[in-house]
């Protein structure tokens, strides 16, 4: 089969080292049974251990030589390759109990974790390759340099774990950066969650934008009116000071306030 060629566009940096391939395998720890997704499988070097474990695993591809490359080289009945930008694909219509893995191209990482997000109902869990630094901005705790709007609205939701870096020698092309292994584990209903998603996200986004103020002036079109005593937060604090739930708290005020008028 002929040489595929590592396309820039779609970010791609193919994984081939073989001890590494082999310890993700073992942090994801595949069973028959599992109703696992690949995003991204590129030229297959998770796909085949994936594979070799799983009674049909189903992986989303993009590059449509890569596509023809995954028919040519699977059966059917044990791979169901879906030509796709994974993006727009709804999860929903997988099945369900998912389990999603993947390399994910450092140019869509973030907003694939938060199309993801609304999927999570339906996910048991998520292995992804990322560049390293995000990854330590998704577990960072509160006072860490590394917290971040993104810290807090996947913490939110998951619980995280980063378990181990990926050299850059391990890919072809070899990315500038160093990558790192998550495992994320959605939050069960019973967590705590805002009164209005929609509030929560623009208080902590608005938060961020401006992370060295503190709250009363970075918020100050919102928080006038709130009791910060009884919220038990100092509004001379910056947004990489609180928890997520203090977050929460603090967005659940603001949108019963009614200061955010019509935010559906």
């Amino acid at each position: 089969m002929a040489q595929h060629q590592a396309r820039k566009r779609f970010g791609q940096n193919f994984l081939h080292d073989e001890s590494v391939i082999e310890e993700i395998i073992r942090g994801i720890d595949p069973r028959p049974d599992d109703n696992l997704v690949e995003i991204g499988p590129g030229l297959a070097a998770l796909t085949r251990p994936l594979s070799k474990c799983l009674n049909r695993l189903t992986v989303i591809e993009l590059d449509r030589d890569l596509v023809t490359r995954l028919q040519n080289s699977f059966s059917t009945k044990t791979l169901n390759v879906i030509e796709a930008d994974a993006l727009k694909v709804d999860f929903s219509t997988l099945g369900p109990n998912l389990r999603v893995v993947g390399n994910l191209p450092y140019n869509i990482s973030s907003p694939m974790l938060f199309h993801l997000m609304q999927f999570a109902d339906g996910i048991l869990d998520q292995h992804f390759m990322l560049q390293r630094e995000v990854i330590e901005r998704m577990v960072a705790k509160p006072g860490d340099s590394d917290y971040s709007r993104l810290s807090v609205m996947l913490q939110a939701r998951y619980r995280m774990f980063k378990l181990f870096d990926v050299a850059p020698e391990a890919f072809d092309p070899a990315p500038k950066v160093v990558s790192a292994i998550v495992r994320m584990r959605p939050l069960p209903a019973d967590r705590p969650q805002a009164k209005n998603t929609r509030a929560f996200e623009k208080v902590v986004a608005q938060a961020f934008t401006q992370r060295r103020k503190m709250l009363r002036g970075s918020l100050s079109q919102w928080t006038k009116a709130l009791n910060w005593d009884a919220l038990a937060i100092d509004p001379t604090s910056r947004p990489g000071d609180l928890s997520v739930e203090q977050f929460i708290a603090l967005a659940d005020a603001i949108y019963e306030s009614g200061v955010m008028g019509d935010i559906s």
